[in-house]
């Protein structure tokens, strides 16, 4: 979504004994060796010098209210809050852009400001963690300074599930090599050491109990916050593992399509790009006008059915995916929107599975359901929100729901 992929742009951090403020000067003396390690080890140069400097976590929230307001309007963001809420993804009452500016102000260990072009370290990050965290950034200022990354994020807007790719190229890029800066310390590789890839790609997993505002949020926003981290790094080890040093640069001329791509590099290198399903009809009465269409990607879809149908099932179905379209349809006179859904599987039996499992999550989802008509294929009724109507032809499974009493 948009507002994610606008501020889902800061290093996970480490709550640990906090450093100096006045050690601003000798942090940035840091900056030009690891450029230099940086630099050896992607072939992209650092063409002038970062300038950084420390900032507070106070200093950091009020940064991202007015990267908010920056990137988003707000009618764009309560379309982005209603769409998640319509899908389930987040509770009724969920305030998306106060819970996602604290939840990344508690994350925050460093970012780089790609418009001033300028790197922050917090206040709270540790003396013994100030250089990979440094890393991460300065290969941020890497890219940027080669690939323009302000550009290179608003030219997929047109797709949120494009952006949420682009973001994983920007951040896996930056943890990778961060990684292997690491790695290459202790004498060894993340090209040759699978089990110190999956090490270190899953870091960022593992520290439940340390964040309370990560612990406590949706789902969706947990998963996608460390999704540009973990898969992104692991997709770029794969183009490293093909391409050598060009995959670092490539990927920025040639940049995935989709999260699916990301999460499966094989079709990104062969080139798999999602499909564009039909929206059903709804037949709609005078006063509707759309208010916002997308596409959910595997990503999307597979942070769904793990919510309401578990890991497993996630794994099993969402790999599966091929293409989606949403369109949410407004009546405000009426008070009542409308979501219409479609969403292609690569085979008449995940589409099956994938029935089943949303007829599951609509039951879920709301409070009451009552159903009118059901069999293998179609199932109608009426939910929280007005009548649903879901149903499954070959391998596209669509949904109305929120629709308006029937008229007899």
């Amino acid at each position: 979504m948009r507002l994610k992929t606008a501020l889902f742009l800061i290093l996970l951090g480490a709550v640990q004994a906090p450093a100096q403020p006045g050690d601003s000067a000798k942090l940035c003396a840091q900056i030009p060796p690891l450029a230099e390690q940086l630099t050896k080890i992607s072939g992209m140069p650092l063409r002038h010098a970062v300038p950084c400097d420390f900032i507070t976590k106070e200093k950091i929230k009020e940064f991202l209210n007015k990267r908010v307001k920056e990137v988003a309007k707000p009618e764009d963001l309560r379309a982005e809050e209603l769409t998640l809420k319509k899908f389930g993804l987040v509770p009724p009452d969920f305030d998306l852009a106060k819970n996602t500016i604290e939840l990344l102000t508690e994350q925050a260990a460093a970012f780089y400001d790609y418009d001033r072009k300028k790197l922050f370290v917090t206040d709270t990050t540790a003396s013994e963690t100030q250089e990979p965290v440094l890393s991460h950034e300065i290969a941020h200022a890497i890219a940027d300074q080669n690939y323009n990354l302000s550009k290179f994020i608003k030219a997929g807007r047109k797709s949120d599930d494009g952006a949420t790719a682009r973001l994983a190229v920007m951040e896996g890029q930056a943890t990778w090599l961060m990684s292997e800066l690491l790695a290459r310390k202790m004498g060894q590789s993340l090209k040759d050491s699978p089990a110190l890839l999956a090490m270190m790609s899953g870091a960022t997993e593992g520290a439940a109990g340390q964040y309370p505002v990560f612990d406590n949020a949706p789902l969706y926003l947990r998963l996608t916050l460390i999704f540009p981290y973990t898969k992104g790094m692991l997709f770029q080890n794969a183009l490293f593992d093909r391409d050598g040093q060009k995959g670092f640069t490539e990927v920025f001329r040639k940049p995935p399509v989709s999260t699916q791509q990301i999460l499966h590099p094989e079709k990104y290198f062969s080139g798999v790009k999602p499909t564009q399903p039909d929206l059903p009809q709804p037949h709609l009465p005078k006063g509707y006008k759309s208010l916002v269409g997308g596409s959910l990607g595997e990503l999307e879809h597979a942070v769904m059915l793990e919510q309401y149908s578990g890991k497993a099932r996630a794994a099993d179905i969402a790999p599966h995916w091929r293409g989606c379209a949403f369109d949410l349809e407004e009546n405000k006179k009426a008070g009542r929107i409308v979501l219409l859904y479609a969403v292609e599987w690569d085979s008449e039996e995940a589409a099956r599975q994938y029935f089943a499992a949303y007829r599951a999550q609509l039951s879920k989802k709301w409070k009451q359901m009552a159903v009118a008509t059901e069999t293998g294929d179609a199932v109608t009724g009426a939910g929280d929100d007005g009548r649903f109507e879901l149903r499954r032809k070959g391998a596209t499974v669509t949904s109305m729901e929120g629709l308006p009493p029937a008229i007899d």
